[in-house]
């Protein structure tokens, strides 16, 4: 059965189709019936106006506008030729309900107007015996409910679809937009983890590759030294292993729920832990916190880390052997500030100016946007007198 209403709904010409057929049935055989001609009138007309009707009824929907303007010929046709009322004239209730639904707006008006004017027409062409003026005009009025309930229907059809035909557009719309932002989120996701595996790879290997150039300086003169560094390294690769491995966890899954194998995100309180593994790597670093320390934003302490962690790197990387820093982690009462400095010989001027023409400096690019995200301001150049100062600004409400 769910077919077959399927297979009506895909041929709504044919349905009409159908019911033309009946209409003209039944009107033309109660129109070759008929014996009374005089009161009917003409017999050729007549069977016109119902072939008409019944080719309204048949195409409304597939031209409603057209379909309007015949029938409001066949009731020319019927006032002047003396046709009197049919069956067939229900085909007029049902092009204006059509008109009403799917038509254009000059159909819609000229449907309601032809309507309302059809019944008073017809009661003044055929009024009825012993009724008076009164009650032509009165049964004239009611002859107008019908026409005026078809217009009616079919105008909230109309406004019904189109309410419909909106929601659905919106919501297409409000589905491309969601993807649309989730192409962005994930394009997102993906700079931060890129800028996160830059930070562990290049910290955590260049800490290991000092400890081993050193371990390798001091292996027969101090044993115990090379040792040490030696477990430097261990720990630090393991740590490196450990931070890729959630990163490379994320870009797996995208399930931040199943990480908790994983180490958590570094914060504040761990940069005293990444000044002493920089210590334990032969770099002097003078550490202080300025202020009362206190919680923040989860984005404000991955931040102020990878900062520090970067700027330290920097340091090893560019300063020179014997190249020393500071580190000063101020808490303001509506933001962190950062500041680290070293007294190295600094880095070449391209890695700081926009990342080099020749693509370096993803460390600063990286600092930057991270500072981007977060509201902040960063300040990165050569000191005055030799090396190198990094100065951030954090404020602890989100950028609008």
């Amino acid at each position: 059965m769910q077919r077959f209403y399927d297979f009506l709904r895909r041929h709504p010409t044919g349905v009409d189709s159908f019911w033309a057929v009946v209409l003209l049935m039944v009107s033309g055989v109660g129109e070759l019936s008929t014996a009374d001609y005089e009161h009917r009138g003409p017999r050729v007309p007549a069977l016109l106006v119902v072939l008409a009707l019944a080719t309204v009824v048949a195409l409304r929907r597939r031209a409603p506008e057209k379909m309007l303007l015949l029938a409001a010929g066949a009731g020319v046709v019927q006032l002047l030729t003396g046709v009197g009322v049919m069956v067939a004239d229900f085909a007029m209730l049902v092009v204006i309900y059509t008109v009403a639904a799917i038509g254009a707006p000059w159909a819609r008006r000229f449907a309601l107007v032809g309507g309302l004017v059809a019944a008073p027409l017809a009661q003044l062409r055929w009024p009825a015996a012993d009724t008076g003026a009164f009650g032509n005009s009165l049964y004239a009025a009611l002859m107008m409910v019908p026409f005026a309930l078809a217009w009616v229907m079919g105008d909230s059809v109309r406004t019904r679809r189109a309410y419909f035909a909106e929601v659905e557009e919106r919501a297409t719309r409000l589905e491309k937009e969601r993807e649309a932002q989730a192409k962005v989120a994930v394009a997102a996701e993906r700079a931060r983890i890129a800028r996160e595996l830059h930070d562990v790879v290049a910290h955590n290997v260049s800490v290991m590759v000092v400890q081993a150039d050193g371990a390798a300086y001091v292996l027969d003169t101090a044993p115990e030294q090379a040792k040490q560094a030696l477990e430097t390294i261990s720990g630090t690769g393991r740590q490196a292993l450990a931070e890729m491995r959630r990163l490379l966890g994320v870009l797996r899954t995208g399930e931040h729920e199943e990480a908790g194998e994983y180490v958590p995100q570094p914060d504040v309180q761990q940069i005293d832990e990444l000044v002493e593994q920089v210590r334990d790597a032969g770099v002097t670093v003078d550490f202080k916190i300025e202020g009362t320390p206190r919680p923040l934003p989860s984005g404000v302490e991955l931040t102020a880390y990878r900062i520090v962690q970067e700027a330290l790197t920097n340091t090893r990387k560019h300063g020179g052997p014997n190249a020393g820093a500071s580190v000063r982690i101020v808490y303001f009462d509506d933001g962190l500030g950062l500041l680290v400095e070293d007294d190295g010989k600094g880095a070449p001027q391209e890695l700081y100016q926009d990342g080099g023409a020749d693509g370096a400096g993803h460390g600063l690019i990286g600092m930057r946007e991270r500072v981007g995200m977060v509201g902040g301001t960063l300040d990165a150049g050569p000191r005055p007198g030799g090396g190198f100062r990094i100065s951030a600004l954090l404020p602890l409400k989100p950028a609008h």
